[in-house]
């Protein structure tokens, strides 16, 4: 059986201050890899638009934050930053979290979890922008934007920014166990919170 090493960075801390690196050893691995899909997580819009930029003439698809998610019909990425990223060839993903949703209501109104927080709980042990790369990656293949089976780059953080960048096979959410972590690019190896 054939021996596979590939490199991972691990960053001191967790945090933006590492999105331009993570963006750039994303895109240095997409190459490589002949990977066409890029999903990126972002709330305001600057992750997202910085990708745009990088990772111009592939796949990029920007998931926001569902409207409502800090508070009532609220949405936080704002007209003119979702305009920017389609203007460098980006999409914009706005739906509910895979791993929230009715799970996260039941929590909120009778203080009990439910099976989508725990997969996600269970998801942070390996740090906050794992969880959210596969959670983006589910959202991105629901809505038809990438492929199920297509192996795709995710790319997500902790807070803001990016400082967390895998090789997922996608999946939807119904068949969450058929996706897989094909590899990691780089993430947090030493302290998670800023």
């Amino acid at each position: 059986m054939a021996k596979v090493v590939r490199e991972t960075t691990y960053f001191d801390c967790a945090g933006p201050n590492n999105t331009q690196q993570t963006l750039a050893l994303a895109r240095e691995r997409a190459q490589a890899l002949g990977l066409r899909s890029v999903v990126v997580a972002t709330t305001t819009g600057e992750t997202g638009l910085a990708a745009a930029k990088l990772f111009k003439g592939f796949n990029v698809v920007a998931v926001t934050h569902c409207t409502g998610f800090r508070q009532p019909n609220h949405q936080e990425l704002s007209p003119e930053m979702a305009q920017a990223i389609a203007a460098e060839g980006g999409r914009i993903l706005t739906c509910q979290h895979a791993f929230g949703g009715i799970g996260r209501a039941v929590r909120m109104k009778l203080g009990t979890y439910e099976l989508e927080e725990i997969v996600a709980y269970t998801l942070r042990i390996f740090g906050e922008g794992l969880k959210v790369a596969v959670e983006i990656t589910l959202m991105a293949a629901d809505a038809g934007l990438v492929h199920s089976g297509e192996d795709v780059v995710a790319i997500a953080g902790t807070g803001r920014g990016a400082d967390t960048a895998v090789v997922l096979q996608a999946a939807n959410a119904m068949r969450f166990f058929d996706l897989q972590v094909r590899e990691i690019i780089c993430m947090p190896g030493g302290c998670r919170k800023q």
